[in-house]
């Protein structure tokens, strides 16, 4: 969990590694929050992989898209360079910031069962100034909720629900998703719904590369040792699907800090995806066989009853590696009084929850998408999520309308 006013206290992570982690100051709400982000270091940035792109080969050769081609020599890069290891270039000049420049070239294999089983939390610190404090409306901090573990397997009990893998300068990285509903391709959707900071570092960043949806991971509900001998099948039942293209906010983008509060009312993406060897033609939804609405206007806070948050909490006591939720009447949460007023639950998810939805009755009876996990505070008990408005809105039909027909 990103963190904010960490301290220097050490604790050993898996496999033996050493890495600092913060503990909480007695200070007050504006000093208690971190982005529950993303997952850590794996120590993998030289992975090995065979390559390939959107495009199948041809005479042995590599096919790109002339698109992507394209859009990344604008920015001086060359595609045979990246794929040949040049996307582990963190340096700020070629860091790929702006809204139209996302660009995702497959690499087939990158994620095998090690990569994805070892992608943990970050231990970051953070400036208190990213956060505003207690203004606009907030209330009482909730009583913590303890987690429920998702019973396997979650094809059935869970079929939206899966995981966000993705590179950054710090290594691998992992958050949730949840599939969503496409309103240009119905009941044929390739659209997932996770946080802004699981796509793009915010305002001191760009892009992050890489970036592959795994539905339900990890079905059969296996322990983290039983997984060290899993095969792929087991650990991706329906396979690796690659962002080929992905929105957040421009306030995410313009604002979003590396930890704390900053553009958290607006922590949302929605990536469109495709299988990383072709698959059998099938949609994300038919091959999971389900996709939740989307439900951008939602009841006020003194009129909804519950909210379902579901996720891969990977830090302590959590492993990442088994699905978890929290089901809580939610409450109020002002980081800025200039900013939409966010949700927040009690719950004892902790980071790698990061970006898995937040499910709601909407007026029909039916479970809805209303929100995804944002931000909650390092010592874990409650969590935040962004009420989702005209601004989530304009960004899921702008995806949805790119694919339209396709």
């Amino acid at each position: 969990m990103r963190s904010i006013r960490p301290s220097s206290t050490t604790r050993r992570g898996r496999r033996g590694r050493r890495r600092t982690s913060p503990v909480l100051a007695s200070v007050a709400l504006a000093s208690a929050l971190a982005l529950t982000a993303t997952a850590c270091d794996s120590g993998d940035t030289n992975a090995s992989a065979d390559t390939s792109a959107t495009a199948a080969a041809d005479d042995g050769k590599l096919k790109i898209p002339d698109d992507i081609r394209d859009r990344l020599k604008e920015h001086g890069i060359d595609i045979d360079k990246w794929k040949n290891g040049a996307w582990k270039n963190w340096d700020k000049d070629d860091w790929l910031r702006e809204a139209q420049d996302y660009v995702n070239p497959i690499i087939e294999g990158l994620w095998d069962p090690d990569r994805m089983r070892d992608a943990e939390e970050p231990d970051q610190g953070v400036d208190e100034s990213d956060i505003s404090g207690d203004q606009g409306v907030t209330d009482p901090t909730p009583e913590p909720v303890q987690a429920q573990a998702v019973p396997p397997s979650y094809q059935a009990n869970a079929p939206e629900a899966g995981k966000v893998f993705f590179d950054s300068p710090e290594g691998t990285m992992v958050c949730s998703a949840t599939v969503v509903q496409d309103p240009a391709n119905p009941g044929k959707s390739n659209l997932v719904w996770t946080a802004g900071h699981c796509v793009h570092a915010g305002k001191k960043g760009g892009w992050y590369r890489n970036i592959a949806f795994v539905p339900s991971y990890n079905d059969s509900g296996k322990s983290a040792k039983e997984l060290e001998s899993a095969p792929k099948e087991e650990i991706a039942p329906h396979g690796v699907w690659w962002g080929d293209w992905v929105q957040t906010s421009d306030q995410w983008i313009e604002q979003g800090g590396a930890t704390g509060g900053d553009g958290a009312s607006y922590d949302f993406a929605v990536l469109h995806v495709t299988p990383e060897k072709g698959g059998d033609g099938k949609s994300l939804e038919e091959t999971v066989g389900s996709a939740l609405p989307v439900d951008f206007d939602a009841p006020a806070v003194p009129k909804m009853q519950e909210m379902t948050a579901t996720g891969y909490p990977a830090a302590p006591p959590y492993d990442g590696q088994t699905l978890y939720r929290c089901a809580d009447k939610p409450g109020r949460l002002s980081i800025s009084a200039s900013d939409p007023t966010m949700y927040r639950i009690g719950c004892s998810m902790t980071a790698g929850s990061s970006g898995g939805g937040w499910v709601a009755k909407g007026a029909d009876g039916k479970p809805a998408l209303v929100s995804n996990t944002s931000i909650g505070p390092v010592t874990s008990g409650w969590l935040a999520g962004p009420r989702l408005g005209d601004e989530a809105k304009g960004v899921y039909d702008a995806v949805s309308e790119k694919f339209a027909g396709r």
